[in-house]
């Protein structure tokens, strides 16, 4: 009967020992997963932060422009609406996105406005009384180092929710991951046709004069 009960005993330390092992990986791997799921969403605050600076910057920029006589007024309409555009994806700031789509309408919304910057920059450049004062030229200054930011954090951005979706995907966290509703979040990607550069047309409203045929060309004395 005593031996009964000591091995008895042994089984149930044993069982025990195990089931504290189990719990300590269930916490062990349940607090990582919130300190990178914390992280995705505290990285997800600075891409929102980067990119609400660019569209406070924006209402002064337009209103610079604006004041140089004969400004192509399409092109500032084009930024005021791309503004608009993105206001109206709102994201909450403090938690990053699980839904794919939702990121996918705010990049296209922000990458409207970004087309629609470089291309007021670049009209821009044919106004030299408005590029020579020194309020533009601060903006412009501004806008750069804003775009460049923006490119810095989106990247920080897609590395740790790279670091997170392999741990909520990788076994045995896996598991726990689903048991707790840790789902993957999605990622910013280049969009397509992004790797083309913009045309841009300073002959707005007229179409643009046809080039020389080159046998005319050819037969110049």
């Amino acid at each position: 009967m005593n031996k009964f009960a000591i091995g008895c005993g042994g089984l149930v330390v044993i069982l025990v020992f195990i089931v504290f092992v189990i719990g300590l990986f269930f916490w062990g791997t349940y607090n990582r997963l919130v300190g990178l799921q914390q992280g995705v969403d505290a990285q997800w605050a600075q891409v929102q932060t980067v990119y609400q600076r660019r569209a406070d910057l924006i209402p002064n920029l337009v209103n610079t422009v604006a004041g140089a006589a004969n400004f192509e007024k399409s092109t500032l309409t084009e930024v005021t609406n791309a503004r608009a555009s993105v206001g109206r994806v709102q994201l909450d700031p403090s938690k990053a996105p699980t839904d794919a789509k939702q990121l996918e309408e705010f990049q296209a919304a922000q990458g409207q406005l970004s087309n629609a910057l470089s291309r007021l920059l670049v009209v821009a450049e044919n106004y030299p009384q408005l590029t020579a004062t020194e309020n533009f030229r601060g903006l412009q200054a501004q806008l750069e180092g804003t775009e460049n930011r923006i490119a810095v954090e989106r990247n920080k951005f897609n590395t740790v929710v790279q670091d997170y979706n392999v741990a909520v995907r990788r076994f045995p966290t896996n598991m726990i991951a689903g048991m707790f509703g840790f789902s993957p979040r999605p990622f910013f990607a280049a969009q397509q046709g992004a790797e083309k550069a913009p045309t841009v047309n300073f002959n707005f409203g007229s179409p643009a004069p046809a080039a020389a045929p080159a046998a005319t060309a050819a037969a110049t004395p």
